[in-house]
């Protein structure tokens, strides 16, 4: 499963050949193009990982989201690749469960009482567009965009310091493995 995953990656990663050759983004290749943007290093991983966790989570837009991450990985010196791949976390499958969990939590926090009843009946019924805009400007805008931040923030911090031990934990079998233990 690693080899198919790590395959897989290397061929459908974006590169930076691919943005070089981007008229759009002519007038600011020389940032995006920046070699340590590109690397994986000790800092620019955990680094990515968070941007990406954070956006991902919060930005629940496809395609705004990747490129979100990669503009945000920009004056952060995150790794553009890691931080536009940790932004599908939040894909269909799981953009259900990070609203609920964003109601519950805003609620929680701001001690509201929107009806997370009333958003997993409009999740069975697919309701229109016109209805969820009426549930969002109730009661339950500010608990969800407060619990959406809340949870992003979490998810990033969890994020940075794991992704920073996991490097870590790797760069430290690299060097038992060169010591011969």
């Amino acid at each position: 499963m690693q080899n198919r995953l790590t395959s897989w990656w290397h061929e459908h990663a974006p590169r930076r050949e691919t943005f070089e050759n981007s008229r759009i983004l002519a007038p600011i290749a020389h940032r995006v193009l920046a070699p340590e943007l590109w690397r994986f290093t000790r800092r620019s991983v955990p680094r990515g990982v968070a941007l990406g966790l954070l956006v991902g989570i919060f930005l629940m837009i496809p395609g705004l989201q990747i490129a979100g991450a990669a503009f945000l990985a920009l004056p952060f010196r995150a790794n553009i690749p890691l931080a536009a791949a940790m932004t599908f976390l939040s894909n269909p499958a799981t953009t259900p469960l990070i609203l609920w969990a964003s109601v519950y939590v805003g609620n929680l926090a701001l001690g509201r009482s929107s009806e997370i009843a009333q958003f997993m009946a409009l999740m069975e019924q697919h309701a229109s567009m016109a209805r969820w805009f009426q549930w969002l400007v109730s009661e339950a805008a500010p608990a969800m965009i407060f619990g959406l931040a809340l949870i992003a923030i979490a998810a990033a911090v969890i994020g940075y310091f794991l992704a920073d031990w996991l490097w870590q934990q790797h760069l430290w079998r690299k060097w038992k493995a060169r010591r011969g233990d």
